[in-house]
């Protein structure tokens, strides 16, 4: 007979991780265990963790050093990366998994008071994810995993320790899931993984593909592409064009280009070259000039000198990314990249600066280019003064001031902009 036990859970990271986490409760309330918010009401501690950044993991380095006087339980992505830096901050964890061995949880919540510790599951293998239980965070947004792991092997990436080499998950699983998600209400469908554009290579399939199915789905929705890298988005980018326009789709896309560098993206191992990305950013707005288009940088990669630091600014100004996640370069666990002889801090601390006032202004500039627009949107979130939050067609955060019930569709004229939001009223008052 299953004990019954209850979890306090801690979730960070990435949307995969997000999803991860709504697997693990779903096999946790299936198996008639139960969250706790607060930590003293706990049987079992339970911290998913991301440690793509070493600034993620030294935060979560700290936090499992004070989950005491419970069994703990350490998933994400962090055990798999450094496995001896959590047996430091915590020796006497109960277990550890990787994210391919999540659906394993309920049995190590049930034996959680039984002898020994330090128990490791791992795997070289995700089970079926869109076939297992799981509990929405937010009712209104299913997150779906379509492939776990990835084709790159980046220098200074160590996620591909912790997920593994790409593996699709099958067109038609996925293609049931987010049907079933929209028939019990689920108005966004955000489609995740560690690189969207390499779905189904390791399959007879491919992104664009299961992208037609799901925008054939009845119901009332809208799909979030999650990142892709350029190389893919490339490849397909006529088939990716079109599924975009659909309205079905949020014009939102996703592309990491790390560096305007091609000396640089060669030392990164990168598979592109920057021109490929300008071209790529020109012909998506040319077709969808509307896009929110949003990419990330690495800025003071051991190689990078200041006429590659250079370059990179010129790419911004050239291709004007609606949205730029800058990271500062830090070395990480068993990549090739921490062999290298780091750049002087007080110079990366002066590009950050710089490229991120760049960033930040176009942002900004993007956001007010939408102020007085009129859109239509479905309040999916609210802030923490209980204002809505809803998504434009082009997936631009908006909080909308009124008084709106969660599901409610609503339009708005935007009024406000900020670097990472709109604010907006209705354009009709009930």
């Amino acid at each position: 007979m299953t004990k019954t036990r209850a979890i306090y859970v801690e979730n960070y990271g990435c949307t995969s991780n997000k999803y991860d986490l709504e697997i693990m409760l779903g096999l946790l309330e299936q198996a008639g265990h139960m969250v706790v918010a607060d930590p003293s009401e706990a049987d079992v501690f339970l911290i998913n963790t991301c440690a793509v950044k070493k600034a993620s993991q030294d935060r979560m380095l700290h936090r499992i050093g004070s989950l005491r006087g419970k069994p703990l339980i350490v998933s994400g992505c962090l055990p798999k990366i450094d496995l001896r830096a959590i047996e430091r901050a915590a020796p006497d964890y109960y277990a550890v998994m990787d994210p391919q061995s999540i659906a394993g949880i309920a049995n190590l919540v049930e034996h959680a008071d039984q002898a020994p510790r330090n128990l490791k599951h791992f795997s070289d293998k995700p089970p079926l994810k869109p076939t297992l239980p799981k509990i929405r965070m937010n009712r209104f947004v299913e997150i779906v995993q379509i492939a776990e792991g990835c084709l790159g092997d980046c220098s200074y990436c160590c996620a591909r320790l912790a997920r593994g080499c790409l593996t699709s998950f099958p067109k038609k699983l996925i293609v049931e899931r987010v049907a079933d998600a929209v028939s019990f209400g689920a108005r966004e469908i955000w489609l995740t993984a560690q690189d969207t554009g390499a779905y189904g290579i390791d399959m007879d399939t491919n992104l664009t593909d299961l992208l037609e199915d799901l925008i054939q789905i009845p119901g009332d929705f809208k799909l979030r592409l999650g990142m892709m890298n350029p190389n893919f988005a490339v490849d397909m980018l006529e088939d990716l064009c079109e599924i975009l326009e659909s309205p079905r789709a949020y014009k939102f896309l996703h592309v990491p280009v790390q560096s305007g560098s091609d000396e640089v993206l060669k030392d990164m191992r990168r598979r592109y070259q920057a021109d490929e990305f300008i071209r790529l950013v020109q012909n998506i707005r040319s077709r969808i000039p509307n896009i929110t288009l949003s990419t990330d940088l690495i800025v003071g990669y051991p190689t990078e000198t200041d006429e590659d630091f250079e370059l990179t600014i010129d790419l911004l100004d050239e291709t004007k990314p609606d949205i730029t996640n800058i990271s500062r370069y830090t070395r990480r666990p068993r990549t090739t990249a921490a062999q290298l002889d780091p750049i002087p801090p007080n110079i990366v601390t002066t590009r950050c600066k710089t490229i991120s006032m760049i960033g930040s202004k176009m942002s900004l500039e993007s956001n007010r280019r939408m102020i007085r627009q009129i859109h239509q949107l479905t309040v999916t979130d609210k802030t923490r003064q209980g204002k809505p939050i809803g998504r434009t067609d082009n997936y631009k955060r908006t909080i909308v001031n009124g008084d709106k019930e969660l599901g409610s569709e609503v339009e708005i004229q935007v009024t406000s902009a900020h670097k990472r939001y709109l604010e907006a009223v209705p354009t009709h008052q009930d």
